[in-house]
This record gives structure tokens, sequence and C-alpha cells, in this order.
């Protein structure tokens, strides 16, 4: 039986400061936490490789943890839903600077997958306002303190994602 997997995909500068959070959240997420159907990968800025790796089809969803431009304080959490509707103008992946550390948003991603022939059935994105987004290899206190609350979100998104029970099923956890 062919069941649906979820990857939960890490995204993020670490050398900018709280735009390093999704790659912060992941890589402290404990697999036993999550369903079996689920796979955890820091991408970190691989933008790219993330759009190549949803290619094959494995995945029915993904959750995307990444600081986003909320209109809330900066450590808000927020679990958004990326438009898969053809009527959304798509975003040029290809014409993102390749020295852009974080050029490719969530948007873009699934833009290039798309246009690689992938398809996803959905994409969330777990995300945080940043404080700080500047030359720095730590996050702001506030975003920092939202990590562990994300962690939590990230768990009960992907148990709603996949309800019933869960088999044993290879995962995978990668930290790059």
């Amino acid at each position: 039986m062919n069941r649906a997997r979820v990857l939960v995909a890490g995204i993020g500068n670490v050398f900018l400061g709280d735009d390093g959070f999704g790659v912060e959240v992941v890589t402290g997420l404990d697999p036993a936490d999550l369903p079996d159907a689920v796979d955890v990968v820091d991408y970190g800025i691989r933008g790219v490789h993330l759009a190549y790796e949803l290619l094959d089809g494995r995945y029915s969803t993904v959750v995307m943890v990444d600081a986003v431009p909320l209109d809330e304080p900066p450590g808000t959490l927020a679990v958004l839903e990326v438009p898969l509707d053809d009527e959304r103008e798509p975003v040029d992946a290809l014409a993102v600077p390749a020295v852009d550390g974080h050029g490719m948003s969530p948007i873009a991603v699934i833009d290039l997958m798309r246009s690689l022939g992938g398809a996803v059935e959905r994409v969330l994105v777990v995300g945080c306002r940043p404080a700080v987004i500047e030359e720095r290899m730590e996050l702001s206190a506030v975003v920092q303190a939202a990590v562990e609350p994300a962690r939590r979100l990230v768990a009960d998104v992907v148990r709603d994602l996949l309800p019933g029970p869960q088999h044993p099923e290879e995962a995978r956890v990668e930290v790059a």
C-alpha cells in the first residue's frame, strides 16, 4: 500500500539571524514525536534542492518551516497554506540570483517544482515573524523563545495531516 508521506523542510540562512529559524526548529525535532510517514530535512538555503526532492512524487504534502513576514509582532507563529491553484501569478524561481542567501521563498520553490513537472497535494508553512535579519549566527531572544512552541506546532500539524494509526515505515531525518 502506497501511503501519503509528509516532508517537513527547514528553510533559512543561519548566517542571517532570525532567518535561521526554520533550520533551528527542524534540527531539534524529535522523530519520536512525529508519525512514521514523516521525513524531516534541513534544507537551509538549498531551495533548488528542495524543489528537485519533490519531483519524485514521494510526498503528498510538504510543511516548510521558515521565517515569514507576518503582520504581527516578532516571534509570532502562524500556519499558512501556499495556494497551488493556477490562477496565482507564478514566481520566476529561475530568475532568483544564485548568490542570494535566501532568495527562494516557499512559493518560488513550489513554482520551480511545478515548472519541472512535479506536484504535491498540499503545501503548508509553519512560520515565525523575525525580529533581526542581519549578519549574525544566532536567533534574537524573541524568536529563540518561539522555537520550542514551533516544534510542538509542527508535530501537531503533521499529526493532523496523517490521522489514524501509523504503521512503522522507514523515516528519514537529515541535518545538513
